[in-house]
């Protein structure tokens, strides 16, 4: 089977997310680089790795102006195989 990647747009509209939202996350470390590919200012992202990643330990923030980690609460419950 081959992997296949998505863009910002489809991986948000998957976790019925946001575009920002979800660079956010990335620029915070919490898509893991190992779970997308990246070639100069393009973004190709795995969605099962990422659905992996988002649902262990939420990682302390890489750099944030924020006093407080940020808690993401995310409910697959509903989601179909990808």
């Amino acid at each position: 089977m081959t992997d296949s990647y998505v863009s910002f747009e489809e991986l948000a509209k998957y976790l019925n997310v946001k575009v920002p939202t979800v660079r956010e996350w990335v620029a915070k470390g919490y898509v893991p680089k190992d779970t997308y590919i990246k070639v100069a200012n393009t973004y190709r992202f795995n969605i099962p790795q990422v659905v992996a990643a988002l649902k262990q330990e939420v990682p302390e923030p890489v750099d944030t102006d924020q006093n407080e980690p940020v808690q993401l609460e995310l409910d697959f419950s509903d989601e179909d195989d990808v």
